[in-house]
């Protein structure tokens, strides 16, 4: 292949090009309601039935099976006569305007509860952590899909080309790991970019991002020569994802140097805010890290960030809760007190400072787990406290807060003790077609052609749950 003077003006010129397909805002469906995402996912399980979906019948019936009467309404294919129903050892109590009910587990929350979207009827297709935390993230049981965040940014792009336009954030790794924010079969320009937020100084969060051996303009140069270089292979070989994403990454690399490190530096805010948030001034070293640990600060570190983010036109944040599975508790449901009393704070200020800066309509925060929990005790042989729940994929709660959701309400409902939903049934294929909708995204219009096949976020399921919007 003959390289002309003109294709090297061209290809040499082209610097940005990849960045800006992957990058630069795209127009929606139709209206949106929101512009930004972000997601609170709790990995491990957090109980419906201690939190945000209150049953008498289980304090009344602690310690004993399930009522004849009450059996005819248990889900089907399940033997529930040998269940002992375990009641909830926390308060619940009506907050706000709404008198929605919430555990005294997240009293902060609740005082934000007229904002918050509470769905009690949501569903999932499997009870187990690897597949349910695959689909809850991607739609699909298996791994190789495309995470919600990439569809998102495939459909949306984003507002900041200094800052990547899908951040994933944890402290350490979530159970299942980087296919959580993976792009699947999508270019790999829209993956999502993961920071630990274990740490609080952003140099380490995001390492090797200054480069203080050559100058910003030496730095162009030399993206620009290896862009043109990369160019002239791809021109060769035909298209190819996945170098077309390596170049989109350097370009995203070279551009974060500019915000990426002030975005990240929850330093910079206040002690006032920062003690809001729950963030301690110093982490704590003593602390190990080892499966399903958590330390004080980090969920809170995340959120904060989170804000910070979508402060700066970032379409899409995850913020995990911690390492592995924090909040599987098989052993204890008294674990929950510290895992709540570690989310409830950081939550309830991030929902406070997204609504007084107006951040709250455009921006849909999305709040729960994998699945939820039984009402009944775990009684497994491994279990050594018979105070836990086991996993419930047929019945748990979701919170949406903003971008159009309509605050203060409670849709759905699981049975009387809450083993199943029954009523307005949200499977996670409306929940993603709902976020989507609101986004200005038609779920069935947002495919991509792989294999011989449209693949979409929700796959050949799901619908537009209006009941929640406002």
């Amino acid at each position: 292949m003959q390289f002309t003077r003109r294709d090297a003006l061209r290809t040499f010129g082209a610097g940005f090009g990849m960045l800006g397909v992957a990058q630069a805002a795209n127009q929606p469906h139709f209206a949106a309601k929101a512009k930004h995402v972000i997601y609170l996912f709790l990995n491990g399980g957090p109980s419906q039935v201690d939190t945000f979906d209150p049953k008498p019948l289980l304090t009344k019936y602690h310690g004993q099976g399930i009522p004849e009467e009450f059996l005819k309404n248990a889900k089907k294919g399940k033997d529930m006569r040998n269940a002992r129903l375990l009641g909830s050892p926390w308060q619940f109590k009506p907050y706000g305007q709404s008198g929605l009910e919430v555990s005294e587990l997240f009293p902060k929350l609740g005082a934000c509860i007229d904002d918050v979207c509470v769905i009690r009827s949501m569903h999932t297709d499997l009870p187990s952590h690897e597949q349910a935390i695959t689909q809850m993230n991607s739609g699909r049981l298996i791994a190789g899909h495309p995470s919600m965040g990439s569809w998102i940014t495939y459909g949306l792009g984003t507002e900041n080309q200094n800052l990547p336009g899908f951040i994933a954030l944890c402290a350490g790794t979530p159970h299942v790991g980087p296919q959580l924010w993976s792009n699947g079969y999508l270019p790999s320009a829209y993956q999502g970019t993961y920071v630990p937020t274990d740490e609080s100084d952003p140099e380490k969060m995001i390492q090797n991002l200054t480069n203080r051996r050559i100058t910003r303009p030496e730095q162009r140069r030399q993206l620009d020569l290896v862009g043109a270089l990369n160019r002239l292979d791809l021109e060769r070989r035909g298209q190819d994802t996945n170098l077309e994403g390596r170049i989109a990454a350097m370009e995203t690399a070279f551009s974060m140097q500019v915000e990426a490190l002030d975005a990240f530096d929850v330093r910079k805010e206040t002690a006032a805010v920062r003690e809001r948030y729950g963030i301690p001034d110093q982490i704590a070293e003593s602390t190990s890290k080892r499966r399903s640990a958590t330390r004080d600060g980090d969920f809170a570190r995340g959120c904060l960030v989170a804000r910070r983010l979508v402060e700066r036109g970032v379409r899409v944040v995850q913020v995990y809760f911690g390492e592995d599975i924090p909040w599987d508790s098989h052993h204890d449901i008294l674990v929950h007190r510290d895992l709540a009393r570690q989310a409830d704070q950081p939550i309830a200020a991030l929902l406070t400072d997204l609504k007084q800066s107006g951040l709250l309509k455009d921006t849909i925060v999305v709040i729960g787990g994998e699945f939820g929990r039984t009402p009944s005790v775990e009684t497994s042989g491994r279990i050594n406290v018979q105070n836990g729940r086991d996993h419930n994929s047929d019945g748990f709660t979701y919170l949406l807060a903003g971008g159009g959701f309509k605050g203060g309400t409670a849709y759905g409902a699981t049975d009387e003790f809450g083993f199943a939903a029954t009523e307005n049934k949200v499977h996670l294929h409306d929940l993603h077609a709902t976020i989507l909708h609101q986004l200005g995204l038609d779920h069935k219009r947002l495919t991509y052609r792989y294999s011989g096949r449209d693949f979409r976020l929700t796959d050949v399921a799901g619908n537009v749950v209006h009941g929640v919007l406002s």
